[in-house]
């Protein structure tokens, strides 16, 4: 069998803040064969999207591939001119970014980026680009796939966009795709449809495949091999029967072990059944666009819904993408103001607007945004990020301020040496971190937590829950936990709500071991990936569980 990557020795090396190099990528050893996927899985920070984006020839501002070959479909990729690699790029490897929404250009039209591969390189004439990305559309199994190239990226969803984003890859034929954590920002039930296009087209075009994941249930069912990395080094290799059954490294025990965080260790706050709740919001609505005759947005997102979270206790919201549950949390935060309904904080009336609410009230009322990358300043060091909300509701400032930023990045373990750094310089997981200990610096009584996992691999995630679990026995939090991930949502919440088109259609109590009625609530939980390389292939999801009573 042909192998279309040939990796021998690679080494990459990366500068620190004093100007030295450091090895990043430690002797990188690596074939895969046509029609093959080859999964690297491990820790942020372990080096598997460094890894995989030297098949482009790409290293990242800071680091540059020192050593070893990189050959795809015979071309070394180490020693090729940028002229030469550009010439590659797209038509021989390419490429399927983590962000879909953060590729592709608000300002132009679907179809113009995903035939720009074409043009660029002269691969075919416009018609026969539109007529080839249609197909793709329709193999990617996207809806109304002769119009939706003629829409613009934010009116498609986000599992859309992935898969336009696939399609974006694939339109230049390459024999080498990477696929870079594409489903991570995704609900279950679009994963299992993204998943499912992503097999079939690749295997159909015999592409030989890496998909960098943190999340080994996906692993299973798309990868025929998995590379373990940590700390830039390959821990172990092998099929992914081997991987999941037979594991031979500690690490790889380790990050199956924290595909299911551990539900116990956290003794909730002791709660009467007669005590005033910390939040309670009765009957809140609330959407987009402007007012209506009726009042009520262009868009209603949110519709009656009403809830409580009593003291020291966890309150989890899941749905799909589109059900509401990020705008219900920016409603209860003030960001984007309800329009009907009200909302109860620590015995005291909330106005629905962030802007009218008390010093106090902003300050017990915290919330963590899904994407880091945007809700951090790109500008600002991680010390000027963590040290405004000190001074903004504590008044720290100097050596008191230092001080207290030190013990925010003990508390959500990162380095102190990364106080002097830029959003941009840290990964994924490490910007998830700093966006949660910017929400304890104003040391809330609760904090809306909007997918902080969702960007985490297993390992960092479950170190999350356990401190999320040690912050609230130390300092009596609350948190409203909104998530797709289920296995997060069981390991910390005492209830959980699930939404559908706005609306509340069930609550579940995981401490009861109790089973989920709702046809939607059973969607959901039937489409969490297994530890089970047949559970896609063999997955039933019946249409009619859609459809709500």
């Amino acid at each position: 069998m042909t192998n279309l990557v040939e990796i021998r020795g690679l080494t990459v090396e990366a500068t620190t803040d004093s100007g030295r190099w450091i090895q990043i990528l430690k002797g990188i050893d690596l074939d895969i064969a046509a029609g093959e996927t080859v999964a690297f899985i491990g820790e942020s920070g372990s080096g598997k999207t460094t890894a995989a984006m030297t098949l482009l020839g790409y290293a990242r501002p800071g680091c540059r591939i020192s050593g070893g070959t990189v050959k795809v479909d015979g071309h070394d990729m180490v020693t090729l001119s940028e002229k030469e690699r550009s010439a590659l790029r797209g038509t021989t490897v390419a490429y399927v970014p983590q962000s879909a929404a953060a590729a592709f250009n608000p300002a132009a039209t679907i179809m113009d980026q995903v035939i720009e591969v074409t043009r660029i390189h002269g691969l075919m004439p416009p018609d026969e680009a539109r007529r080839r990305a249609v197909a793709l559309f329709r193999a990617l199994s996207l809806p109304d796939p002769d119009g939706i190239g003629d829409r613009y990226p934010h009116q498609v969803s986000g599992g859309q966009l992935q898969r336009l984003a696939a399609a974006m890859a694939l339109i230049g034929d390459p024999k080498v795709v990477i696929f870079d954590e594409p489903t991570t920002a995704l609900d279950v039930t679009t994963q299992v449809e993204v998943l499912r296009a992503f097999k079939a087209v690749t295997a159909q075009r015999r592409v030989a495949c890496v998909y960098v994941s943190h999340d080994l249930a996906v692993v299973a069912q798309i990868a025929d091999r998995i590379m373990v990395l940590r700390n830039g080094e390959v821990q172990e290799t092998g099929s992914v029967h081997d991987i999941l059954t037979r594991p031979t490294h500690p690490y790889t025990k380790e990050l199956l072990h924290a595909f299911h965080p551990d539900a116990g260790g956290r003794t909730a706050a002791p709660v009467s059944d007669d005590s005033a709740p910390l939040l309670e919001i009765n009957t809140l609505s609330a959407g987009y666009g402007p007012p209506q005759s009726n009042g009520q947005p262009l868009v209603l997102a949110v519709k009656g819904v009403s809830l409580q979270v009593k003291r020291g206790t966890n309150l989890g919201i899941i749905g799909e993408s589109g059900c509401g549950k990020s705008t219900l949390a920016r409603s209860i935060a003030g960001i984007l103001p309800a329009c009907k309904g009200d909302i109860q904080f620590n015995g005291k009336e909330l106005w629905h607007s962030a802007r009218q609410r008390s010093h106090d009230q902003l300050r017990d009322l915290q919330i963590v945004f899904q994407h880091a990358d945007t809700a951090l300043n790109p500008a600002k060091s991680i010390e000027d990020i963590l040290g405004r909300p000190l001074t903004f509701y504590h008044g720290l400032r100097g050596r008191a301020r230092d001080a207290r930023v030190d013990a925010l990045l003990d508390m959500v373990r990162l380095p102190r040496a990364l106080r002097h750094r830029r959003p941009a310089e840290l990964s994924g997981g490490q910007k998830q971190r700093v966006n949660f200990a910017r929400a304890l610096a104003a040391e809330p009584k609760l904090i809306l937590c909007d997918e902080i996992t969702s960007a985490l691999d297993t390992v960092v995630a479950a170190a999350i829950i356990d401190l999320l679990k040690e912050l609230q026995r130390e300092l009596g939090l609350s948190y409203v936990f909104i998530s797709h991930d289920l296995s997060v949502i069981e390991a910390i919440c005492d209830e959980i709500i699930v939404m559908y088109r706005g609306q509340t259609v069930e609550t579940i109590v995981p401490a009861a071991r109790q089973q989920p009625q709702h046809p939607y609530s059973k969607l959901l939980f039937s489409s969490v990936p297994k530890l089970d390389p047949t559970w896609l292939d063999t997955l039933d999801l019946d249409p009619e569980r859609m459809r709500v009573a």
